[in-house]
């Protein structure tokens, strides 16, 4: 791709996400996109063939950003099951407000926007594998609580760190991300571990 292709490609990646943070979602089209872009609408589709591709690419973008493979390390080179559990959900906790406009505006279009819909459930499915290593390496250790299984854990895993949760907890609670770390940490903790 030529320098003048990526820094397009960029311009359009940059202006979705401030699109997605200022909007909510609510009708965010290639339209818009290449309005606030300054380019053509053909010009977006040359680039991402469907809203869902570039809301998708949007969201990776955002990680990268964010660099999220360097802030994963942690918990992917922990040494123990505990310890990896304990660094996925101080990733997620610290991760969560950094993407929480652009989640924020995917959850609440998802419903009515397939395209919407397609790029949450991509970066949900990634956000779950994570959830499913750590219980993984809780299993391979032998500590995995005897009373759950590997999939039924992760569900549960899952589920506890959804972002609803978290901004109920420190939005309408006034929990400090701090403090949603440590309590999520240890209720993980006694829930999973033997």
């Amino acid at each position: 791709m030529s320098r003048e292709n990526t820094e397009t490609r960029t311009k359009i990646l940059q202006a979705t996400v401030e699109t997605l943070e200022q909007e909510g979602g609510r009708g965010v089209r290639m339209g818009d996109i290449a309005k606030a872009t300054g380019i053509s609408r053909q010009a977006v589709y040359l680039h991402f063939t469907s809203r869902a591709e570039l809301l998708t690419a949007a969201f990776l973008f955002l990680g990268d950003q964010l660099d999220v493979e360097g802030r994963l390390a942690p918990s992917r080179s922990a040494a123990t099951g505990v310890e990896r559990l304990e660094r996925y959900i101080e990733f997620w906790g610290n991760y969560l407000p950094e993407i929480y406009g652009v989640a924020k505006a995917l959850m609440m279009a998802q419903d009515t926007d397939e395209a919407a819909a397609t790029a949450w459930r991509d970066r949900m499915l990634a956000m779950r594998d994570g959830c499913r290593a750590a219980i993984d390496a809780l299993y391979d250790d032998g500590m995995l609580a005897s009373e759950w299984t590997r999939p039924k854990a992760t569900d549960a895993l899952f589920a506890l760190l959804q972002v609803p949760s978290w901004e109920y907890l420190t939005i309408e609670c006034g929990w400090s991300n701090k403090e949603y770390i440590r309590r999520m940490t240890a209720t993980a903790k006694r829930t999973f571990i033997d």
